[in-house]
């Protein structure tokens, strides 16, 4: 004989999501939540961390999208040496992230949004261009009912420990190992 079970309470709460590891596919699962919830009229704003100004799917598909969907960029490209434009100083990759940290605080407080995601937000403390205390500032800037999501490698424990969702992406293999360069449409 099986027991019944009460009817369960069900509880909505904005979470804080993070996706991070070595992987691929981090921000292609935030941009798919947030083209996701901008097909419900849910407005969402993505602020890019770390990546530059060149041309992107993502920030193209959004312009259709806008006003439900709207990215900003706050990183002026990569800080990887290997992959760092050498013309920009790390002062004013500093200082992009810097205002970006500004605008996710006026993004996350203004009620305007169902969802913020702070794209590339942990490769930023990982490059030491924002810090890990002004991230965990943001969560706890958080109202109750909205939805952060924070993306990139290396997800520090006391960020881990505060998300309601943690998905780690895991390399298994990559068509850079095999001297495919990145690809219109699959990387940017």
């Amino acid at each position: 004989m099986s027991e019944e079970r009460a009817p369960r309470e069900k509880m909505r709460k904005g979470l804080v999501m993070v996706f991070t590891g070595d992987g691929k596919g981090k921000s292609t699962a935030a941009i798919g939540m947030a083209v996701r919830a901008s097909g419900h009229h849910m407005r969402v704003h993505v602020i890019q961390f770390i990546k530059g100004r060149w041309k992107s799917g993502e920030v193209e598909a959004a312009k259709r999208l806008a006003p439900d969907l709207t990215i900003e960029r706050a990183g002026l490209g990569f800080t990887i040496e290997r992959l760092r434009d050498p013309r920009i100083p790390m002062d004013e990759h500093r200082a992009a992230a810097q205002a970006g940290i500004v605008e996710a605080r006026e993004a996350i407080v203004s009620g305007e949004h169902a969802i913020v995601v702070l794209d590339e937000i942990l490769g930023a403390i990982t490059a030491e261009l924002v810090t890990l205390d002004q991230v965990l500032g943001l969560i706890d800037a958080k109202p109750p009912g909205l939805h952060l999501v924070l993306t990139g490698r290396n997800a520090p424990r006391e960020i881990v420990e505060r998300a309601d969702l943690v998905t780690e992406m895991r390399l298994v293999k990559h068509p850079y190992e095999q001297g495919i360069v990145a690809q219109r449409g699959v990387e940017f």
